[in-house]
């Protein structure tokens, strides 16, 4: 057992441990109470988090893609069919379906 100035100051550090393991414990009850109503804050916002921002960004960059390739296509597609690029897939269909129904009444 120790005797003395020792003694005192082995009990101090103890003490000192034990409030620094205190200390953390309640930091760490701190964080997780702060982080449960962060969330519970943003959820009421309903702000989109950065997983499903980022899923969704990827899908749009993909369809813009897919978009491109199409209309690249569909040029080629009207420059072979002699269609003037101008008119719009819809007026391109509806000019169709009108030559076809005049032929076909004729």
């Amino acid at each position: 057992m120790s005797t003395g100035p020792n003694r005192i100051l082995d009990d101090f550090a103890r003490l000192l441990t034990d409030a620094a393991g205190a200390a953390q414990g309640v930091r760490r009850e701190v964080e997780t109470a702060f982080r449960t109503q962060a969330e519970k804050l943003l959820n009421s916002m309903e702000i989109v988090q950065r997983e499903e921002f980022e899923a969704v960004r990827e899908m749009a960059v993909k369809a813009r893609a897919e978009n491109k390739a199409l209309a690249a296509r569909l040029a080629l597609l009207e420059a072979r069919l002699g269609v003037s690029s101008g008119a719009t897939g819809a007026e391109t269909a509806f000019a169709s379906a009108a030559e076809s129904a005049s032929e076909n009444n004729s």
